[in-house]
């Protein structure tokens, strides 16, 4: 079985021509399975599973498909080395892993199919490996790169 591909664009391509090559529509938007009812697919191991999730929607007579996808981009992983910069509990390891993810910017790191039946998401999701890493550095930044102690915030301002 060949590696985990680094860049997920054409998965995300591929994804596209099936779900309109069965004449479904997509709808662009984001599944957050932790605020709705949902089911992840199980694709045990099977890099081409998401063609049965399409198929399965179409056969659940699903009107449409949601369809969601990140590429990682310059901005945001620059914010993510500032914040990080500016934390006195980042260590060297979380700044070298995120100078690290500038291999990754442009490329596609994440895909979401999604529709719902009967008052449940069923959800696809797939992932490249750096893509969790991403994840793990943005969860660190948030934590503990919070807003800075010296600047007002929001409700100090009006």
């Amino acid at each position: 079985m060949s590696p985990a591909p680094d860049d997920l664009s054409s998965l995300k391509d591929d994804m596209i021509a099936f779900i309109e090559g069965h004449g479904m529509r997509r709808f662009h938007g984001y599944v957050d399975y932790e605020e709705v009812p949902s089911v992840m697919w199980k694709s045990e191991d099977n890099p081409d599973s998401w063609k049965d999730f399409v198929e399965l929607a179409k056969a659940a007579s699903a009107p449409f498909l949601i369809t969601d996808s990140w590429t990682l981009r310059k901005e945001e992983l620059e914010q993510i080395l500032q914040r990080l910069a500016n934390t006195e509990f980042t260590n060297d390891e979380d700044m070298e892993d995120a100078r690290w993810l500038r291999t990754y910017v442009g490329k596609t790191g994440f895909v979401q199919l999604g529709f719902a039946h009967e008052g449940i998401m069923l959800v696809y999701e797939a992932s490249t490996p750096w893509y969790d890493h991403y994840q793990r550095l943005l969860e660190v930044a948030e934590d503990f790169g919070g807003i800075p102690i010296d600047e007002p915030d929001q409700d100090d301002e009006s």
